[in-house]
């Protein structure tokens, strides 16, 4: 296992020291699977002022569609040969399709009645029945031979800067025959490295963070939690692999709690930080990739001026594909070790 680094500096005059000659450290970093790169740069305290979110919030409840009293009536509903009934439920919990699709098969799971839930309110149980909510329809699409059954992701958009439109906590679900770009490129270096080496990448890779322990986190049942070392998120990213599984739908109810319960760790620690908004996604392949690991990844979102509301995305990511991180991943481990201790 190869984790490369190109040490960069870059040297200037400092406005702020009379001119005096300043060395700003970067590094360039190499995704151990697919080689794509990522900056470890602009670094800065990682401490943040979370703003007054019940202004953020206020008024967003009177015309949401995923809370109680209008969910079943104004959100759609699959066709018969799909979802018998239109609509699947667990709990207080409702799963419908997408009415801005992102595929054939894409649908939206509510994670309860409550509208606006604060990071460290959200309660694993909640996360846990969200992913049997999905991993219901996931199985169904499976039992019905449904041609798109193949790959079965949940996203989750937390707050607006994660790219949320809407505050009620809510996750993404959809299945595919065909997988997103990031997911695609996983899966082809994932079996390109099984050809050339014999061995299962991922399984590879916790076993090595795991001896290395700077950027592993922690075990909860057969998840491994570990920062990445090439991060697409400006404050690092983390991610968990379960052991033994290739596919969502291999994943046991066990698992489910195991990962819910790390999430809440997680934004548990970023809170602490002032970070407010999050992405997560699943990375599975087929039933049939012996090369896939299924694993997920957590990326904190934040702004990079809070006051204008400028993204934390910009030319270089957006247009160029090269990621930028504010700090390096072995601090930020440390940052949220204690979590996992």
């Amino acid at each position: 296992m190869k984790f490369e680094t190109i040490v960069r500096e870059t040297v200037l005059l400092d406005p702020n020291d009379n001119m005096a000659r300043k060395n700003i450290p970067n590094e360039i970093r190499k995704d151990p699977l697919t080689g794509r790169t990522s900056r470890i740069c602009h670094f800065r305290e990682l401490k943040w002022e979370k703003p007054d979110l019940s202004k953020l919030v206020a008024g967003t409840e009177s015309w949401c569609p995923f809370c109680p009293d209008k969910v079943l009536k104004v959100t759609p509903c699959f066709p018969e040969e799909i979802i018998p009934g239109g609509r699947m439920t667990l709990d207080n919990k409702v799963l419908f399709p997408n009415i801005a699709p992102y595929d054939r098969l894409s649908a939206v799971a509510t994670l309860g009645n409550r509208h606006y839930i604060p990071m460290t309110e959200i309660e694993p149980r909640r996360i846990a029945d969200g992913f049997r909510l999905a991993l219901k329809y996931f199985r169904h699409l499976d039992k019905i031979k449904h041609p798109e059954s193949v790959y079965h992701l949940i996203s989750w958009n937390y707050m607006p800067a994660s790219g949320s439109s809407i505050i009620h906590p809510h996750l993404q679900v959809f299945a595919s025959s065909f997988a997103p770009n990031f997911l695609r490129e996983k899966l082809e270096a994932a079996r390109n490295y099984m050809d050339k080496h014999g061995s299962n990448y991922w399984d590879d890779l916790v076993a090595a963070e795991k001896a290395n322990a700077d950027r592993f986190l922690g075990e909860i049942g057969r998840t491994k939690w570990l920062t990445v070392f090439a991060p697409l998120g400006a404050v690092g990213d983390v991610t968990a692999v379960v052991d033994g599984v290739r596919s969502t739908l291999e994943l046991t109810d066990q698992d489910l709690n195991d990962l819910a319960a790390g999430l809440t760790m997680l934004m548990a620690a970023y809170d602490r930080i002032g970070i407010y908004n999050f992405n997560m996604s699943f990375f599975a392949g087929s039933s049939q990739d012996d090369h896939a690991r299924f694993h997920l990844i957590f990326s904190p979102r934040i702004y990079f001026n809070p006051a204008i509301g400028t993204p934390d995305v910009a030319a270089l990511g957006r247009l160029l594909g090269e990621s930028v991180c504010m700090g390096f991943p072995e601090e930020i481990n440390k940052l949220l070790k204690v979590e996992f201790e």
